[in-house]
């Protein structure tokens, strides 16, 4: 409400103002990360620490939900920090430490604009509706497939329209 002041369109300009909604999807990104696994084949050897040695050409999977929820990287990995991502607590990080549109030359060529939809969606939703879960209703389990979703019957959010004085 603060960025868009009553707006009823989001504009690119304001996208970059969006700093707070940015960190808190990053963050649920980083928890419940969108494509739960990722593959690749190596293109050269890889050694790792302890001297083993996978070959050229070996199929490899990184588990994104692993990565993201790592102690080493993360402090207090189970819990939603979005503060986690301002730049004083990013500038250090490793980028592949975070990773939900998958990295290198193969990562998601739409990222930037997913982020952008769904900054957009956010907003103009935050600024008419408050959300809160459905208690009536079990808490949804994430289920990894190609992406990750919420197992059936799904997320159940009750909206109502803010009170705007």
């Amino acid at each position: 409400q603060e960025v868009l002041q009553g707006r009823s369109e989001v504009t690119w300009d304001l996208l970059a103002s969006l700093k707070y909604i940015t960190m808190c999807l990053k963050e649920s990104m980083r928890m419940f990360p969108p494509v739960p696994m990722i593959f690749r084949e190596l293109e050269s050897p890889l050694t790792f620490p302890d001297g083993r040695t996978l070959p050229e050409g070996s199929r490899v999977g990184i588990s994104t939900n692993t990565l993201h929820h790592n102690p080493h990287v993360w402090e207090n990995p189970m819990d939603f920090d979005p503060l986690r991502f301002s730049p004083e607590n990013s500038k250090d990080r490793n980028p592949y430490a975070f990773v939900p549109f998958a990295a290198g030359p193969r990562n998601c060529i739409g990222q930037h604009f997913a982020m952008n939809e769904l900054k957009t969606a956010v907003a103009l939703i935050l600024q008419r509706f408050s959300l809160t879960l459905d208690d009536t209703r079990e808490e949804p389990f994430p289920v990894p497939k190609l992406i990750l979703r919420a197992k059936k019957p799904g997320l159940f959010l009750k909206i109502s329209p803010l009170q705007v004085e």
